[in-house]
This record gives C-alpha cells, sequence and structure tokens, in this order.
C-alpha cells in the first residue's frame, strides 16, 4: 500500500476552471470561444519571428537573465527585484511555498482565481475571505476588508486587482489603506489585466513604500499567448531572494523567454490591439444590455452578464457554437463571464442571443 500524501493534500478540494476544455473542441468541433479573457487579436508578428528563431536545442537560461533585464529597465527596478515564473500561477505557488507556515492565516478579496485559496491550503494555511457583494456591483467594502486585516494580520493576503471575473479595480487610496492595515501581512496585488484597464493608475511606486508589497503581472492575456504561459514578479530584492530559492530550475522555456522579449519590444501592436479591444467590449455591453441582461460594470475588456442561471445558459449557447464562462467555479452560479471578440463574432453572439430569446430558451427577465 502506498504511502498517504501529506494531510493538506488529502483533504485540498482543486479549483474548477470553467473555460473551455480540449473535449468540448472535439466534441463540438468550431466554436467562438467568449469565456477567454486573453487578448483576442493575437500575437505580434515579432512574437512569431521569435519563436521561429528560439533555439531548443538547449536547456533556457534558468534565470531568464534577458527578460528580467528588459522587465527592470521598463519598471526602472534593479535586477534583483524581478522574477520570471511558468505563468503567474508558477509564482503564486512560489510565494505559498516560501512565506506560508502550516496553520498560518491567509486572506483572499473575492470573489476571484480560485488559485490563491489553493495555493494557500497546499501549505496548511487557513484561508479567510472578504467578498464584495453582488447589489455592490462587486466594489469591494475596503473598510472593512481593512479592519478584517488588522485584527487577523493574516501571512499572505491575494488582491486580484482588476479583478477577476467581476472588472471591479480597486483606486490607489484603497490599496494603500489595505496595506497599511498590517505590516506583518505580505500582499500580494495580482495585476494579471492590468492593461485593459483605461487610463490605470501605476502601483509601482508603492514597492519602495511598503516592503511587504509583491506586485505580480501576466504576459499571457495582453499579450495574447497563453499557451506558452508566462508572467513575473516585481518585489524587495530580499523576497524575490526567497521565491527564487524555492521556484523549480528552468521553469521557464526558451520559446517563453524570447516572446517576453519580443513582445516587450512591440509596444505599437499592443497598444493597437487594446484600442480595439475597448471599442468592441463597449460596443457588446451595450448590445447586450439592449437585449436586457444586467450588465455589471467593469473596469476591462471582460464583464459579468446576470443570467439567472449560469449552467444553463451555457449550455443552451453551447450548442450554437459559442461558449460564455459559467461564473459558478467563482461562487457566482447566476452569471456568466464575456470577454469580447472581434466584432463579426460579436455579431454573431448577438444574433444568437436573438435567436434564443425568440425561440423562449433564454429570457433575461429570469434574473430578476
Amino acid at each position: 500500500m502506498p504511502p498517504h500524501p501529506r494531510p493538506e493534500i488529502e483533504s485540498l478540494v482543486p479549483t474548477p476552471h470553467g473555460g473551455y476544455h480540449a473535449d468540448e473542441w472535439n466534441a463540438r468541433g468550431t466554436v467562438i470561444d467568449f469565456s477567454s479573457n486573453v487578448n483576442p487579436f493575437g500575437v505580434s508578428p515579432r512574437v512569431r519571428d521569435a519563436l521561429h528563431h528560439a533555439i531548443i536545442e538547449r536547456h533556457p537560461d534558468p534565470d531568464a537573465g534577458e527578460l528580467r533585464d528588459v522587465l527592470a529597465t521598463r519598471w526602472r527596478l534593479p535586477h534583483e527585484c524581478v522574477i520570471v515564473g511558468n505563468g503567474s500561477l508558477d509564482l503564486i505557488r512560489a510565494l505559498a511555498i516560501a512565506y506560508i507556515r502550516s496553520g498560518d492565516t491567509a486572506l483572499v478579496i473575492g470573489p476571484t482565481f480560485g488559485e490563491y485559496r489553493v495555493a494557500a491550503e497546499l501549505m496548511g494555511a487557513h484561508v479567510e475571505t472578504c467578498t464584495a457583494l453582488a447589489q455592490d456591483d462587486f466594489h469591494l467594502d475596503v473598510q472593512s476588508a481593512a479592519a478584517q486585516v488588522s485584527e487577523r494580520h493574516p501571512r499572505l493576503a491575494f488582491i486580484c486587482n482588476p479583478n477577476n471575473p467581476t472588472g471591479a479595480c480597486l483606486a490607489r487610496d484603497q490599496i494603500v489603506q489595505l496595506l497599511s492595515a498590517s505590516s506583518e501581512t505580505l500582499w500580494v496585488l495580482d495585476e494579471a489585466f492590468i492593461a485593459f484597464v483605461d487610463q490605470a493608475w501605476s502601483s509601482l511606486d508603492l514597492l519602495a513604500r511598503f516592503e511587504n508589497l509583491v506586485v505580480m503581472r501576466s504576459m499571457t492575456k495582453d499579450y495574447a499567448i497563453p499557451g506558452l504561459r508566462l508572467g513575473y514578479a516585481l518585489a524587495d530584492r530580499d523576497i524575490i531572494a526567497a521565491l527564487n530559492k524555492v521556484r523549480a530550475p528552468w521553469s521557464v522555456n526558451v520559446m517563453a523567454q524570447a516572446a517576453g522579449i519580443a513582445a516587450l519590444n512591440d509596444d505599437a501592436f499592443l497598444c493597437a490591439t487594446l484600442d480595439k479591444i475597448r471599442s468592441a467590449s463597449s460596443e457588446l455591453r451595450a448590445s447586450i444590455t439592449r437585449l436586457g441582461w444586467r450588465v455589471v460594470p467593469s473596469t476591462t475588456h471582460f464583464f459579468l452578464v446576470d443570467v439567472g442561471d449560469a449552467r444553463t445558459f451555457r449550455a443552451t449557447l453551447a450548442s450554437g457554437g459559442i461558449i460564455v464562462r459559467d461564473c459558478t467555479s467563482f461562487g457566482l452560479p447566476e452569471y456568466i463571464r464575456i470577454a469580447p471578440r472581434a466584432p463579426g463574432e460579436n455579431a454573431r453572439l448577438i444574433a444568437l442571443l436573438q435567436d434564443r430569446l425568440e425561440h423562449d430558451e433564454i429570457d433575461p427577465s429570469s434574473s430578476l
């Protein structure tokens, strides 16, 4: 009989991910995927060229040195304050491994990405949540959250800003209020979707003020390279040193490193696609609202729609070749999340919604 895993592993409940999976691709064939909140306008030609010339016959640089240098220069930070990971999740797990002790308290601001909880519980933490409410359009009660932090002093706290899946974004003074609530807490500010926020404020100067702050960024969403897995974190050099001790060697492959450097050197392509995304998102929200559904205000390109029964709604659209994100896994079974695509594809979504409305297969009033 094989040995049992650690008790934390036996009791761990993996977070379900509600995106589109390979079995559905195989079963349905051609679909339009609105469940993915990745840049729908594709990859920079410079990235594709870099991938073509990447040398895969040798090991990648274990420190991703050139990519770290590019990031350090861009954000005006020392090289030692930057770490690159195999997607943001790689760094979330590394933070938990490096800083959480069994029995510690971790705080998650929700409803949000479930992997924060999983990473903390993996290391034996007790996870508390502070949840924004639907009646407030998922805007966090920051004063209440700060009071909870001041009382509990969690070892690690996660803030997704702008938040996935709600699209809510905390203001600078709100973030400062939370960070000031506990100097004993390692704060993780996950800005995976910050590029999609129009006129977003910069959090990076807060790194000099709060030595217990980690700012995380994903490169898979805005640069449209989720298949390569690439993210990075910015923090005090001592925090980065700790993460370097626990992360797996060669975790960022040659192609991901090459793609990251190329993407960062093509700001014009990114800016052009972000303009298209904002326009497409605005038009799609307006069209869905006109059909009678309540669209939750969002600072990002993706947004929530109150449909009453997300699983049934998703299945109805999937039968027509369109996939949306069922938000049940976020604890929001009444909501779907939609991320815009190209205008022609967005028009097909609206046409399918109109068709299903006419055939009484879906009803906006069911969410009221």
